[in-house]
């Protein structure tokens, strides 16, 4: 008897909330959440690009999700965390952390509880959002994180995490910035 035929498909999602709405993201992107900590400001990034944080000896840019999505800038609160995922950037894997305002839970989702994305006309993008997922009456929009940054925007993620690990390594080497090289 095949019993792939009873198996019953369900993928898991991290939801969390911005602006008082519900998002998720596939679990399998996500790597871990911490709680909100101090974030190194990059000079002259631009406003979505919080800064940088130090992840185990890793240098992880950190985003405002809020104001890539067109809202108002996060404000911090105790909920507010990181979550940081890895997001694909042709071949390569960037770890990228996200304000959130709260994180909620890890849910089973069953393919069919979720819907395409809504067609908002051909001017729209929304090839960010990988699908509308339906939870007792409420809607809740899966991101699609590797879409969720332009290439434009994922270069100067990973510009802002070189730039501070090369100063991060002057440092430990001895180095002033000030010092003539």
């Amino acid at each position: 008897m095949d019993q792939s035929s009873d198996i019953v498909q369900t993928d898991q999602y991290l939801t969390f909330t911005l602006d008082k709405e519900t998002y998720a993201i596939e679990i399998v992107k996500v790597r871990e959440v911490i709680d909100y900590a101090y974030v190194t400001r990059v000079p002259r990034m631009p406003a979505y690009l919080c800064g940088v944080i130090n992840l185990r000896g890793s240098v992880v840019p950190v985003i405002d999700l809020r104001l890539i999505l067109g809202m108002d800038a996060a404000e911090k609160t105790i909920d507010t965390c990181i979550v940081i995922a890895e997001v694909s950037m042709e071949d390569d894997i960037l770890h990228v952390g996200m304000l959130a305002d709260s994180v909620q839970e890890v849910i089973d989702v069953d393919p069919g509880q979720i819907d395409p994305p809504p067609r908002l006309g051909t001017r729209l993008d929304t090839g960010f959002i990988k699908g509308m997922g339906k939870r007792d009456d409420r809607f809740f929009i899966i991101l699609n994180i590797d879409k969720v940054l332009t290439g434009d925007e994922m270069a100067t993620l990973q510009h802002a995490a070189a730039t501070r690990s090369a100063v991060a390594a002057r440092a430990e080497s001895g180095e002033h910035a000030g010092s003539p090289s």
